[in-house]
């Protein structure tokens, strides 16, 4: 092919589609007006409710609306028109890892955000761009939730659905993926959990307090124990808990899980929740109380709103308890740092393997079993004959 002065001038500017990766960054994604909270029930009730609980899926709209009732109430009554620090935290993180990923890779890597419930970031929408720029290799990076299938897996639900309807049947725009389920288990995200605990600790407590007194809450996102076969996170956030745990214990005896539930009625969750945590701490002899979210990486109305709850409780019952609440990781650039860092091995293989061609009009539905050749036929036949002489 003979090249053009254009595309000489330009080819420094252009990356080929097979050269770059579009990673794309998941988070929940926040309302920030009442008009939307319906809407953000209804997709959080569809994707992540039905899995655990027994609700007929026409309840859904209504439900939703009332939901969004209670949540105005509480939002703007109790909370004077609070609006989540969440989608503005989670710009910032995903302009941090960029910015380190940008670094290494250059032009070669953009990141996108998607929102699990809120337009107009919804995985779809964000698909579209992603396609439209000419990028045909994606990485699924959820981040917010350190947990699983359950939560991370909405995200590739989501993506599935927007992947379903390519416009060209005989060869799908998408050559390359690659996907980082969770980081539960990653040193670095361990050792700075641990840190920010004994900062925090330094800073406000301890000259006040032995150590032996101050309890620590570590919160996990709370998990249903029957998921209708789902895997729920309880594993990965247990795993996570002992970790962080391990490396406070020695130092500071007390320490506790605290899981963050949807109290939701029929369903079985992960226990003690935050409140009967910080109050089993105080029965051991804890004065004071550290909530450092471990669970989540990025701020929501849960991490906010659900765990001053807990703490007003608490002081209620206990007023002479000093309760300190944490941040979770959100945009410490050192966390922005090594959350790039789990991606770039996944990064470079997307880059360096060879482009996959997926023809969609040869999916279908027939088992493939009945494909095998004749000889295995027999062997089957012969097998199930054998079967029934025993």
């Amino acid at each position: 092919m003979i090249a053009t002065p254009e595309q000489i001038i330009n080819s420094h500017e252009t990356v080929d589609s097979n050269d770059k990766v579009a990673v794309l960054l998941m988070g929940y994604g926040e309302v920030e007006s009442y008009e939307d909270f319906a809407n953000y029930n209804e997709e959080a009730l569809n994707l992540l409710t039905a899995k655990f609980a027994p609700v007929p899926t026409w309840i859904y709209p209504p439900l939703a609306k009332i939901l969004a009732m209670f949540d105005l109430h509480e939002w703007s009554h109790q909370h004077g028109n609070f609006i989540s620090p969440h989608n503005q935290i989670f710009e910032r993180q995903r302009h941090n890892i960029a910015h380190c990923l940008h670094d290494k890779w250059g032009d070669r890597v953009k990141v996108f955000k998607a929102f699990n419930f809120c337009r107009p970031h919804l995985p779809s929408q964000v698909l579209e761009t992603i396609k439209a720029e000419g990028f045909s290799k994606i990485l699924i990076y959820p981040l917010l939730v350190v947990d699983s299938i359950f939560t991370s897996g909405i995200a590739v639900e989501q993506i599935n659905e927007g992947l379903a309807k390519p416009d060209n049947e005989t060869e799908h725009w998408v050559k390359g993926i690659r996907y980082l389920p969770s980081f539960y288990n990653e040193p670095k995200y361990i050792e700075l959990m641990g840190k920010l605990v004994e900062k925090e600790i330094q800073d406000k407590l301890s000259k006040a307090y032995i150590p032996s007194e101050i309890g620590i809450v570590l919160m996990n996102h709370g998990c249903p124990h029957e998921a209708k076969g789902f895997t729920s996170g309880i594993d990965e956030s247990q795993t996570l808990y002992e970790l962080v745990r391990e490396r406070l214990i020695n130092r500071f005896p007390l320490i506790s899980v605290g899981w963050l539930n949807h109290q939701t009625p029929m369903i079985k969750w992960t226990q003690p929740h935050a409140q009967l945590a910080g109050k089993n701490l105080v029965e051991l002899g804890a004065k004071a109380l550290v909530f450092m979210p471990i669970g989540f990486v990025t701020e929501n109305h849960e991490t906010l709103l659900d765990v001053e709850h807990i703490i007003e409780s608490l002081q209620k019952k206990y007023p002479q308890i000093n309760c300190v609440q944490m941040e979770c990781a959100n945009d410490n650039p050192e966390f922005c740092e090594i959350a790039a860092d789990w991606v770039n091995p996944l990064i470079d293989s997307l880059l360096t393997e060879d482009e996959m061609l997926v023809n969609p009009s040869l999916a279908s539905a027939n088992y493939s079993r009945s494909k095998h050749n004749h000889h295995h036929h027999d062997h089957d036949h012969n097998h199930s004959h054998d079967h029934h002489h025993h």
